[in-house]
């Protein structure tokens, strides 16, 4: 292994042309660290010269406390006496208020590499805004801990969602950084002044496992790094009436519902041999989400070969085999409105209604 600097590191943030005479706002979350474990809300607030002027606050809040989902109130930084604006609440982007007194916003948030999550689209209306409004942003950036691999299908324009927010597929192999400079590039429509600050020492083929870095969890379901790898497909599983598995110690990485039987469901998907994968039997009692309360039977995916594993294929295997064992019970979750019209949530992860009903079809 190499030692890989972020962009928190490879900045030096006193001192920086980036940040002198700016009043910064900065949008950032726990996993932000340094390699010493030192939080970019720290080494900002604590750094000479630099003006801090406000925080950002992603899905999951300031702390990184909240929920999936759930809206997060603008508040005051008890150590710093700053406003923390919310960009997932009453609004997803900054407003012309939020941004009268910064000159420059620092993005420095770690993501998953899957379109499903919702940083990267908080960071796409933050380019948006900044651009309309002339302020600078400064992305500090950091690996993709999928690396540069690529799978999944677009996002239909009618699928548009903060789950899909432009046309990337489900892995879409780039930082933060680079898809900053895609998005400000090709679907910002007033392109904001953008600097990104690289890793140091990364390979873009890397996984996170290939680097030295230790992995912090980024929200309360996605604990480790193997919660990662397999994200980009069990997020789908969101999409209906099975449990991810949020509210146990191992969200996305198991399935399961009190209707299910574990045995025959591992025996059953054993026997298709996937590359990379076992399942083994598992009962579980989710604190929060589906089935909160109640005992589960399903299975956990084992990865026992990291580069023969491929999620995507995996759990939509996983939820078309249980949608076949189990007709009765298996159910996606109904459609709810979006600005274009009733859209199941399944659709809206997987981009298209293509996968939900050639799943139904038999396919």
């Amino acid at each position: 292994m190499m030692t890989v600097y972020p962009g928190i590191d490879a900045l030096r943030v006193e001192g920086s042309p980036l940040l002198k005479d700016r009043r910064v706002g900065l949008l950032t979350h726990p996993a932000a660290v340094d390699r010493q474990f030192n939080s970019t809300y720290r080494i900002f607030s604590a750094a000479r010269g630099v003006k801090l002027a406000a925080f950002f606050a992603p899905e999951h809040g300031f702390m990184g406390t909240a929920a999936d989902g759930a809206a997060i109130a603008t508040g005051t930084d008890a150590r710093t006496g700053l406003p923390v604006y919310s960009l997932y609440g009453d609004t997803l982007r900054p407003t012309p208020a939020m941004l009268a007194t910064v000159d420059t916003i620092v993005i420095d948030l770690q993501d998953v590499g899957a379109r499903y999550y919702t940083f990267l689209w908080t960071m796409s209306h933050v380019l948006e805004a900044a651009g309309q409004h002339g302020v600078e942003v400064v992305i500090l950036d950091r690996p993709n801990p999928l690396g540069d691999r690529i799978y999944g299908l677009p996002v239909y324009p009618e699928m548009e969602s903060f789950v899909g927010r432009y046309n990337v597929p489900v892995a879409h192999g780039l930082t933060m950084g680079e898809m900053a400079t895609l998005i400000n590039t090709r679907w910002t429509l007033t392109p904001a002044t953008l600097h990104v600050v690289r890793c140091e020492g990364w390979q873009r083929a890397w996984r996170w496992s290939q680097t030295d870095l230790p992995w912090v969890m980024t929200s309360p379901a996605m604990p480790r790094f193997s919660t990662v790898l397999h994200y980009p497909g069990a997020c789908l599983l969101e999409g209906t009436n099975l449990s991810e598995g949020r509210g146990t110690a191992l969200p996305f990485e198991i399935v399961g519902a009190p209707w299910l039987e574990a045995v025959t469901l591992a025996d059953h998907l054993n026997k298709k041999r996937l590359a990379g994968v076992r399942f083994r039997p598992h009962y579980f009692r989710p604190l929060a989400g589906q089935y909160a309360g109640q005992d589960c039977q399903g299975v956990q995916a084992h990865i026992v070969d990291e580069e023969a594993f491929h999620p995507l294929h995996t759990w939509l295997l996983v939820i078309r085999e249980i949608r076949n064992l189990y007709p009765e019970d298996f159910a996606w979750q109904p459609p709810r409105a979006t600005p274009a019209g009733e859209r199941y949530p399944f659709d809206l992860l997987a981009g298209s209604a293509e996968v939900r009903e050639s799943i139904d079809d038999g396919a």
